[in-house]
């Protein structure tokens, strides 16, 4: 790439950290002490803001460049994974919003520990909050440094090193001094640049082919080498019944997964109702759904304009898809207009990781100053400050975390480690979330099993799976501990988690508080007594 591309995007990726350091600064200054402020916000935000929000923590990385590049390598296959982000939603707006907000304060263990023993609920909900937090922040780490990498001109590992550790320190920036108000208004600004930039690329593609969409399939099956076949499934998961399994895995899991993700469970406590929680998810749906229409465009596009050779030269996953994109829609290398569409394109990406890990970080991080810290403690809640002051610091200890990991798992496509990430979820929290709130017979014993009999499949899975050896594009390509054949562990570990809840509970000589339980239910059902 061009001195031009570089300074451009550079100057403009820099005027929206400015910006958004500022809005961190004054809502420091200006908003500070609480732990409901801290953590939510204060419950002030309005159902569009927090629609907004929502769709700017959900729509990373790995919407943006993973699922396009994944459309421009798989076709069809690719466009799996839209589909899968959209109707997950679905889930969490019928079973999960409402519900949730009216039972909670600030994370899922508060959900489950209505009606627990609260100190081993915590400990485990907590756990696995953050194991599911370090995971989707990885995704957006291997984003930016793959980013860099093709700003760049692809100017060595120091670089992309140097990105994941400045995208680290930026968003532990973010949540120590704004918490839950700071982070809210980053998502917001970032979903109106995302949704902006997505809408100019996508009509300048549909332009480039006259508006027929069509013309665009065709022209894209045509450069990708494999003809019609580029347009019907099994590309990437078909053929052998492991890829049939995989992708039914990887189903399960992104559908699922989303009602679990605790960056996403803690934006329904920073609206004031649960009618409001309801509607932010509404606001979202219909962000989310539009993005999600584009990405297909966008994939596409890549695919008929770049042509998936190109795209694979620059990154083997994909990521770098929608950039090239850019860059070939306003005129080439050489030319202003692929000079300034490039470098809005890598700002706005830029803009779309800070935003994602800002609002990951301080999920988190409060997982582990309202769960862990306080539940650890000597059995004694926490004080309120003492809390804030544990969760700044544990923003330092996710985000140095997440930044190691980032930098071993580099040559990843994006989407398909968020795929990770969401199976973790769909596995550990969403069984045990369910089950508090419709299971009148659920145990402490259940739920601390239901937790921990997803979580530790899922993660030992994808140890033994090719995503860490045993294949040429795993993290270790030299070694060879692979046992478990599936790329994604959903379709194991999804069952386990809830057969874990079920066989915890039936055999628990504790009996289940019922009375709790009915108080839980009135709770959810109709907001009285919620915080």
């Amino acid at each position: 790439m061009t001195g031009e591309h570089q300074t451009l995007a550079v100057v403009l990726f820099s005027c929206f950290v400015a910006v958004t350091l500022g809005i961190t600064t004054w809502v420091g200054r200006n908003r500070r002490g609480s732990a409901e402020e801290f953590y939510a916000g204060g419950r002030l935000f309005s159902p569009s803001e927090n629609g907004f929000a929502l769709a700017g923590d959900y729509m990373s990385a790995a919407s943006f460049l993973g699922i396009s590049g994944l459309i421009a390598l798989y076709g069809y296959d690719g466009m799996l994974y839209s589909v899968g982000f959209l109707v997950a939603w679905l889930v969490v707006l019928f079973l999960v919003a409402e519900l949730v907000r009216n039972c909670g304060r600030f994370t899922l263990a508060d959900v489950v520990a209505a009606r627990m023993r609260e100190r081993p609920v915590r400990i485990a909900a907590g756990t696995s909050s953050v194991t599911v937090s370090v995971l989707y922040l990885v995704a957006q780490m291997v984003g930016a440094g793959s980013l860099v990498a093709l700003l760049l001109g692809g100017t060595g590992e120091a670089a992309r090193a140097w990105t994941v550790v400045g995208v680290g320190a930026l968003m532990v920036v973010y949540v120590s001094l704004g918490g839950m108000r700071a982070t809210t208004w980053i998502q917001i600004v970032k979903t109106v640049l995302l949704l902006g930039g997505t809408a100019t690329l996508t009509t300048l593609v549909l332009v480039r082919f006259h508006g027929d969409f069509n013309e665009l399939l065709l022209s894209a099956a045509a450069r990708s080498g494999h003809g019609e076949a580029f347009l019907a499934p099994g590309l990437k998961y078909g053929g052998d019944w492991t890829a049939r399994l995989d992708f039914i895995s990887l189903g399960l899991a992104l559908v699922l997964g989303t009602a679990g993700l605790p960056h996403i469970l803690s934006r329904f406590y920073t609206v004031p109702t649960a009618r409001a929680a309801r509607r932010s998810v509404v606001w979202s749906i219909g962000l989310i759904g539009g993005f999600y229409l584009m990405t297909i465009v966008l994939g596409f596009g890549a695919a008929a304009l770049v042509g998936p050779d190109a795209v694979r030269q620059s990154n083997a996953a994909g990521n770098t898809a929608v950039p090239l994109l850019a860059l070939d829609l306003g005129g080439g290398p050489d030319s202003t207009g692929g000079t300034v569409l490039f470098a809005v394109v890598a700002a706005v990406a830029f803009a779309t990781i800070l935003a994602v890990v800002a609002g990951v970080t301080l999920a988190s991080s409060v997982s582990v100053a309202h769960d862990l810290y306080a539940s650890l403690r000597r059995r004694r809640r926490a004080e309120p400050r003492g809390e804030v002051a544990v969760a700044r610091c544990a923003a330092v200890g996710v985000g140095a975390v997440a930044i190691a990991l980032g930098l071993l798992a580099r040559d990843l496509n994006v989407a398909f480690l968020v795929g990770l990430a969401f199976a973790v979820a769909a596995s550990a929290n969403l069984p045990v979330l369910l089950y508090s709130l419709f299971w009148r017979r659920f145990t402490t014993r259940g739920a601390v099993w239901a937790v921990y009999g997803g979580l530790v499949p899922a993660v030992a899975l994808v140890l033994v799976s090719p995503v860490v050896s045993g294949s040429p594009g795993a993290l270790f390509p030299d070694a060879d501990f692979q046992y478990f054949p599936l790329q994604n562990p959903g379709l194991v570990s999804i069952p386990l988690g809830f057969v874990a809840g079920w066989l915890g509970t039936v055999t628990s000589a504790e009996p289940a508080d019922r009375a709790k339980h009915a108080e839980t239910e009135v709770r959810a059902l109709t907001g009285a007594g919620a915080v």
